[in-house]
Order: C-alpha cells, then sequence, then structure tokens
C-alpha cells in the first residue's frame, strides 16, 4: 500500500572516542595551510595543496543534504481479487434486502398500532437482524484478509529495516576509516591527482550514502508503525463485529419471544393488545425525568440533554435525536470508555501535545485528567469528555465550538461544549462525499443510510465501513426512539 511519508528527523550519529567525531561535521583540518616556511616547493606539490584547499573548502562549507521523498512501495497492495469483489456485491445485496425489511417496519408504525402490525413488524425485525448478523459475517471475512495482508506488510517492513540497519553499520565502519586519514597521508600516497579526488569523493559518497539510509531507515520505521497501528485497529474491528454479532443473536431470539408472548397474553384479540399498550406506554413526565447516561460518563436528566442537544442542533443544522443517540452510552455497543491516563492512553505524536495545550488553556492538570483507555489490540485511546473526540480533532474544532456555545477556550469536559462538538462533527460527516454516495444506493432510504454512515464515521472514522450494522445501526435505532419521546414531551 503506498503511503504518504512522514516529515523525516535526520538524528545525527556522534562516535564515541575522544575526538567524538559526528557523522555529519565537516573535515576537520588537519594541516595548517596558512604556514609559511623557507622551504622551496616543487610545482606539482604546491598544485596538488591548491587542489586540496579547494576541495577541504568545498566539504566544509558546502551543505550535504538528504533526498526530501522516498518512495517505498513493499508490498503495494493489488487491486481487489474476485473473491473481494463478489464479497461486495453480497453486501450490496444484503443491504438492499435490510433496507426493505425497514421499509415494512416503517410502513407499519404508519398504518398505527394494532396487534397485527406488532406482530408482521417483529417479524421483519427477525429477518432484518438475521440479515445484519450474515453482513457482519462477510464484513469478518474482509477483515480477515486485512489482517493477513498487513501482518506480511509488517514482516516486510521489519526485514527492511534490518537490511538498511547492517547497511548502516558498514557504511558507519567506512566512514570512520576514512575520516581518519589526514590530508598529509592523502597527499602522501597519492601518485596522481585523480587519486586525490577519488578519496576525498569517497568521504563524500559515504556521508551522502549515511544521511540516505538514516533517512530510510527513519521512514521504515514510521512506516512500521503506522502498519501496526492499522493492524491494532483491524484486530479491534473484528472483535467488535463479532460481539455485535452475538448480541444481534441475541435481539432477534428475544425479538422471537416477545412476539410469542405478545400472542400469548393478547390471545389474538386486538382489544387486549390496546389495554397493554396504554399500560406500557410513558408519560412525557416520566421521560422529561429520565436519566440520560453520557458516553464518556456523567448524567443529565433527559430533558435537560435535549435542550443541549436542540441549542447545538440548531446552530448545526442537525437533528438533535441524532446527537442525543451518538451520546448516548448504550449507542456506543456497551464498551465502557475507561479511565486511563494520558500517558498511557494517547498517541504520543498525535496527540499528547495538542492534549497538554488544551488542558494548559484550560488551567487543568493534564494528570488529573482521565481519558479512554488503549484497547487490547494496542490501538491507542486518549478520548476526551461526553464527545468522546481526540485532542489532535479536538482542535480543529475549538473556533466552531466558541461561537456555538460561547465559551472560550471550550472545554471537551463541558457538557454545552461537547454537545456543540458532536453537532458539528456530524454535520461535517453527513454531508461528506461517501455519506452522499452511501445514501443513494437506496434512494428511498437516503435519510436512514445517510445517519448510519454519519454515525459509522463519528466511531469509526475512516474505518466507518466496517461499522455500518455495528454503531452506525444502534444509533439510527436509538436515534428512531429518541424521536418519539421528544415528540411526547413537545406535545
Amino acid at each position: 500500500m503506498l503511503r504518504s511519508l512522514k516529515p523525516k528527523v535526520l538524528d545525527d550519529i556522534t562516535f564515541r572516542g575522544p575526538d567524538r567525531i559526528s557523522a555529519f561535521t565537516s573535515i576537520p583540518k588537519r594541516v595548517n595551510l596558512g604556514y609559511r616556511s623557507g622551504r622551496s616547493f616543487s610545482g606539482l606539490l604546491i598544485a596538488k595543496i591548491v587542489v586540496v584547499v579547494f576541495v577541504a573548502i568545498f566539504l566544509v562549507l558546502g551543505s550535504v543534504t538528504a533526498p526530501t521523498t522516498h518512495t517505498f512501495a513493499a508490498n503495494e497492495e493489488s487491486g481487489p481479487g474476485e473473491e473481494r469483489e463478489a464479497l461486495e456485491a453480497r453486501l450490496k445485496e444484503l443491504e438492499s434486502q435490510i433496507s426493505e425489511y425497514e421499509d415494512r417496519v416503517l410502513g407499519y408504525k404508519k398504518q398505527g398500532m394494532t396487534l397485527e402490525n406488532e406482530v408482521s413488524s417483529l417479524n421483519s425485525k427477525i429477518a432484518k437482524l438475521n440479515l445484519q448478523i450474515e453482513a457482519v459475517n462477510l464484513n469478518l471475512r474482509q477483515l480477515d484478509g486485512k489482517i493477513e495482508d498487513t501482518q506480511y506488510q509488517i514482516i516486510t517492513t521489519e526485514i527492511s529495516i534490518d537490511d538498511n540497519k547492517e547497511s548502516l553499520s558498514r557504511l558507519l565502519q567506512n566512514l570512520y576509516e576514512n575520516r581518519n586519514t589526514s590530508l598529509i597521508e592523502v597527499l602522501l600516497k597519492s601518485n596522481q591527482l585523480s587519486d586525490i579526488f577519488n578519496d576525498l569523493n569517497n568521504i563524500t559518497l559515504l556521508q551522502n550514502n549515511l544521511q540516505i539510509t538514516i533517512a530510510r531507515i527513519s521512514d521504515l520505521r514510521n512506516q512500521l508503525i503506522d502498519q501496526q497501528d492499522q493492524l491494532s485497529l483491524a484486530r479491534a474491528d473484528a472483535s467488535t463485529l463479532k460481539e455485535y454479532q452475538a448480541s444481534q443473536q441475541q435481539l432477534a431470539k428475544a425479538a422471537k419471544s416477545e412476539k410469542n408472548n405478545l400472542l400469548e397474553v393478547t390471545k389474538g384479540q386486538e382489544s387486549k393488545y390496546q389495554e397493554l399498550i396504554k399500560e406500557t406506554e410513558k408519560t412525557a413526565a416520566e421521560i422529561r425525568n429520565r436519566i440520560f447516561q453520557l458516553l464518556g460518563g456523567g448524567e443529565l436528566t433527559f430533558e435537560e440533554a435535549y435542550s443541549y442537544a436542540k441549542l447545538a442542533g440548531g446552530s448545526a443544522g442537525v437533528d438533535p435525536a441524532l446527537i442525543l443517540a451518538v451520546l448516548d452510552r448504550e449507542s456506543a455497543l456497551g464498551r465502557n470508555v475507561g479511565r486511563c491516563s494520558y500517558t498511557t492512553a494517547m498517541h504520543p505524536k498525535r496527540d499528547i501535545p495538542y492534549f497538554l495545550e488544551i488542558t494548559t488553556k484550560l488551567n487543568l492538570d493534564p494528570e488529573s485528567v482521565y481519558v479512554s483507555c488503549a484497547n487490547s489490540d494496542g490501538a491507542y485511546g486518549g478520548a476526551m469528555g461526553p464527545a468522546q473526540f481526540i485532542p489532535s480533532t479536538w482542535v480543529l474544532y475549538e473556533d466552531s465550538i466558541a461561537e456555538v456555545t460561547g465559551h472560550n477556550p471550550p472545554s471537551p469536559w463541558n457538557n454545552a461544549d461537547a454537545f456543540a462538538a458532536t453537532a458539528l462533527y456530524l454535520k461535517d460527516v453527513y454531508y461528506s462525499q461517501g455519506c452522499k454516495d452511501y445514501s443513494q444506493q437506496i434512494p428511498s432510504q437516503a435519510s436512514i443510510l445517510q445517519e448510519r454512515c454519519a454515525a459509522a464515521k463519528y466511531y469509526a472514522g475512516s474505518r466507518w465501513y466496517y461499522y455500518r450494522w455495528t454503531y452506525g445501526e444502534a444509533v439510527v435505532t436509538r436515534a428512531s426512539e429518541f424521536r418519539t419521546d421528544i415528540a411526547k414531551i413537545d406535545g
């Protein structure tokens, strides 16, 4: 897989010993060329000295720079094979079938709450859940292939690093031997001017090769870190999908049990069903006072959470129910976000500097602030507050959040700021090209597909496609429930 390479950092290498000669230090002047003597020199010797002075000045003043770009195409990913194409085709087919069942469920709701419609709706939900389980299995097969590819890339990169280390060792040895040769020794052992140039050019060439090799090792190391992070994320994705698969199976069983119980209690009579509906229907007062669990920890009454969501959603143009569903703890697939220190959880280069900047502006002790933990597969955590933004993403939205809430600087741990951050991010991903394209697969379900995509992107970023039927679907379902609750509150 071709990657955009990160800026290179060329670490200077210093030899041990009394002289402590740097690998990139220009050759020290070993001879006082300004010394005047009463002795006479031959024309050839004077010519040699002039040439040596010229070359020495060139080495001292000239800059030796490393190449600014390298291309490492180790194991570049080939185009999708027949199996991959078949999996994608089957996933699209499943997507269409699942959407058909969603249409049926919505249709039954529009027709009204009747026993017949409820039984038919439950049957459609069961069929939909079974199809989702099949879709998860196909996604797991795709992830297995990705994990295998990434593991192969890691092995290849490690071999390349070892090869370059051996090359670096040889270059250092050669450079050390050449740098210990004084100019007098060069003059005495050289019979021709070309020999002098060859010796000095060899030193220059060694310096260039040394810098190139160090840059290459640095690039390969960064590439290896990225590949290992990708592998950790892929494993985490697979683990999440397996957990979700098990939960879907349980939901399918629960739906069947609910249908059987419903028919047993009502004995197939509509009047008894309507009485049951009245008994189980929640009032507006109950909904207002219900405890709303935030994804990143903390509690609000549903009415308070809704007021924050309305403010944020009104400013960003996002449905408050969608904001609530994302921030609700249940929409995170039941995962515990944890309570970890930034020093152990965050990506050291990508997030820690921004985290320290954020806490400094807020006058917070970074050691006393907890963030989400790294997962068991090694992928970094570090998400902050109810909105669960990582620091490098939060700083991109700070100014926009401040415009919504008036808090400057905004805080990831402030509820109003967190709701605004969620709304702004959802707006961006909802209207992203990826979500637009995805929503057009089934035009009749465009808004639902777009919400599902936006929620999955909120959770997994560029890996959203694996989370359409896990996090994305959970959020869409939860948002639908919240819309019913909001309608009762608003009267």
